[in-house]
């Protein structure tokens, strides 16, 4: 039973990192069509319209009966909501203030600063297998995707608040879920309104102060109609894989799975869009591929060792509650037939 409880669970996980990852890379494409092809900029008040989609979505299976709502906290949704939402807001300002590399070093500073901060604040262990693995990951990523770097100390602040943000947030993503036992869905449904609230209300000022244009003022045709209805689509699997994923694994495996989605998306740039493609950038790809299937390999280990010590710990104390019982009944056995012995010897002098 315990062999097929865990098969399950891993089937779970496989299935949400595939959807993840699928959904991932149709919305990088068909966004990517959508701003450098037709012309629409307001990244920060497209992801507002995404929240906003997923949760009209959620909330039409809820009255549906396809999930429960289950009551939490206000107060906690609410900061949880605007804290994402906020570091979503960051993670755009930071693209815009700084240069593409180190933007792409600060995606590549959450992993560690994740694994410091479930380190110093939930007292998890990350063995030296786990952290070899990542940082071979790290660097492959660092020589496929970073380029320039070119540092300022506005844009330095914001890509420092982006990366604590964005850990503090899937860190709680994985707390919430498993403390206050509410499902993916469940936590996505509440705290989408307050995301979509606060990029709803600072998305058109970021988006004027990046882009220098008006998301209001822009002329709509139907071909950028249709691709932002396809992006808003794709984007409701898009957040509840995210939820999913950071609920049955960790915020660090989410992290390394965003990082097998930005060399997918190189891979499907060249393919695809005939994006320029270097020796640099295949030999960083293999290494991080090579340091996924090391992560992946050492974290199916862990979790089977896991998992058999917890089988083994179940199995002991099913013996002691065994022979708790059986002393139990031994001593109910041994004063039943005491006071047969009783009875018998009170007959016999009658």
């Amino acid at each position: 039973m315990g062999e097929m409880h865990y098969s399950g669970v891993q089937l779970g996980v496989i299935g949400a990192l595939f959807l993840s990852v699928a959904s991932s890379v149709s919305i990088v494409i068909c966004n990517k069509a959508l701003m450098s092809n037709l012309g629409f900029p307001f990244a920060t008040t497209l992801t507002s319209w995404h929240l906003m989609v997923t949760f009209c979505t959620l909330h039409a299976a809820q009255r549906l009966n396809f999930f429960e709502t289950k009551s939490v906290d206000l107060k906690t949704v609410m900061l949880f909501g605007i804290l994402n939402g906020v570091s979503i807001g960051l993670l755009n300002l930071s693209l815009g203030f700084n240069s593409v590399g180190f933007y792409q070093m600060t995606k590549l500073a959450i992993i560690p600063f994740t694994v410091l901060l479930e380190t110093i604040f939930l007292k998890k262990q990350f063995s030296q297998k786990i952290k070899l693995s990542l940082f071979l990951l790290l660097i492959g990523v660092g020589i496929a995707s970073v380029t320039d770097l070119q540092l300022n100390f506005l844009g330095t602040v914001l890509s420092g608040l982006a990366i604590i943000t964005t850990c503090v947030g899937q860190i709680l993503t994985n707390t919430i879920q498993k403390k206050l036992n509410v499902s993916s869905t469940q936590l996505l449904y509440q705290s989408a309104p307050f995301q979509a609230a606060i990029l709803f209300v600072s998305g058109p000022l970021v988006d004027q102060y990046l882009t220098k244009q008006n998301v209001f003022a822009f002329k709509y045709s139907p071909i950028v109609l249709v691709f932002i209805v396809l992006s808003c689509l794709i984007a409701v699997s898009v957040n509840f894989s995210t939820f999913l994923v950071i609920g049955k694994t960790s915020p660090v495996t989410y992290q390394v799975l965003g990082h097998l989605k930005t060399c997918l998306v190189l891979g499907f740039g060249y393919t695809l869009l005939h994006d320029p493609f270097t020796e640099r950038n295949i030999i960083g790809i293999l290494i991080a591929i090579f340091g996924m299937g090391l992560y992946s390999y050492f974290c199916t280990q862990e979790n089977k060792k896991k998992q058999s010590i917890d089988l083994s710990l179940s199995q002991i104390k099913d013996k002691e509650a065994a022979l708790l019982l059986g002393g139990k009944n031994m001593g109910l056995q041994d004063k039943e037939s005491h006071q047969e012995n009783k009875k018998s010897n009170r007959d016999s002098l009658v």
